[in-house]
């Protein structure tokens, strides 16, 4: 019979404690609204891209660079190639949980998205690029899908290409490297253009 006066005065007990808990909480959700998400790599920033993904902030020193060089194939399309440092691809099923310089490449044309990229290279298909001027993008991505940033800014780099002739043929009398940003991290410029340094941005 003390076995049943004990179960009941453990159940009161677990009881207070869970209420004890859910009330502490709650105090602090206030808090949390307004700072910065705690991650244990870089910060999320209420920042987001053009798909509400929030950006994940790191130290400029410890951030990943992308440059990208699109140029064109003999068969319409465009290769792109990107250049990678402090950043590696994920494999196939990685984990949804961001790890330090790993991730995925988006890559976009005139901000519309491609592909989602494991590999540095890319053939963009040219029927996805009509005659004129268009943006690619190359856009690091942590396995979470949020954007890694530095400085407040997307960790990107940007090419322009032009089509010109006959739909989807590319201008061939344009030089490759007019086509290339190496080595680039942030967007600087406006829409590809050269900083005062003469990266491409």
């Amino acid at each position: 019979m003390t076995w049943t006066r004990a179960l009941p005065a453990a159940l009161a007990v677990c009881v207070l404690v869970l209420t004890g808990t859910a009330s502490c909480d709650a105090g602090d959700a206030g808090q949390k609204e307004k700072a910065v998400s705690p991650s244990p790599v870089g910060k999320v920033l209420k920042d987001t891209d053009e798909e509400g993904r929030h950006y994940r902030e790191v130290d400029g020193k410890d951030a990943p660079e992308v440059g990208i060089e699109v140029t064109p194939d003999t068969d319409g399309g465009w290769d792109v190639r990107l250049t990678l440092t402090r950043f590696r691809f994920s494999p196939p099923g990685a984990r949804a949980t961001p790890v330090e310089g790993r991730g995925l490449a988006y890559l976009y044309v005139d901000g519309d998205l491609v592909t989602r990229l494991r590999t540095p290279e890319y053939r963009i298909p040219g029927d996805l690029v009509p005659r004129g001027t268009h943006t690619v993008t190359a856009r690091l991505y942590a396995d979470d899908g949020t954007v890694w940033a530095a400085d407040g800014d997307p960790v990107e780099s940007t090419a322009d290409i032009t089509v010109s002739g006959a739909e989807g043929t590319p201008d061939t009398s344009v030089s490759p490297d007019v086509l290339s940003a190496p080595g680039t991290y942030v967007r600087t410029g406006g829409r590809g253009s050269p900083d005062r340094a003469g990266k491409a941005s």
